[in-house]
């Protein structure tokens, strides 16, 4: 029973005051979490209006038809909210990623299959609702990449700071409106 266990904080993994993070990680999501001390950039990069980029690796249950890939790709309905499209894909093997702890449910006679999903809005619990409501329920959501920034070189609770490069790129990103959202001359 963890309930009795503390749960672990950011604090518990960055010792550096004052910093926030962009966006959220449900407590049975992993991978990346942008952190900021810089509150109108935060808002640029989380707002729904400006539809940044997120990217995950989705391990769902049994193996997803065509057909609710492209529900997917079209944007699903929620309890009465039309998601935004998503970019979606099935990955062609599963990806190579340190063990869940702790692991996820495991049946031997469903089979799971992978899919890298991109979206531009971030609500709560979104892709797990999304792959449920085609039938496809999330065993393991690993945020692998938001705008430019990817998990590259970290292991699970590692950090490093952004640099000086990829803060610019952070703030050129920031600043740039998305697709859906630009408006046509």
């Amino acid at each position: 029973d963890d309930s009795q266990t503390p749960r672990r904080t950011l604090k518990d993994y960055i010792p550096v005051p004052g910093v926030y993070s962009v966006g959220r990680l449900d407590r049975d999501s992993e991978g990346l979490l942008l952190l900021t001390n810089d509150g109108p950039l935060k808002h640029r990069l989380t707002d729904p209006k400006f539809a940044k980029p997120r990217t995950y690796w989705v391990q769902v249950e049994r193996t997803p038809d065509e057909a609710a890939l492209e529900a997917l790709r079209r944007g699903v309905n929620i309890r009465g909210y039309q998601t935004r499209p998503a970019q979606v894909r099935r990955l062609e093997s599963p990806p190579t990623l340190p063990p869940r702890n702790p692991p996820i449910r495991y049946r031997k006679t469903v089979p799971t299959d992978w899919l890298e999903m991109t979206l531009t809005e971030g609500r709560n619990r979104q892709v797990r609702r999304m792959t449920a409501a085609v039938g496809f329920p999330t065993l393991r959501l690993v945020r692998v990449r938001s705008l430019r920034l990817t998990l590259e070189g970290l292991e699970p609770g590692q950090w490093r700071e952004l640099t000086p490069l990829e803060i610019q790129q952070v703030r050129e990103d920031s600043r740039e409106q998305s697709s859906s959202s630009r408006s046509t001359p």
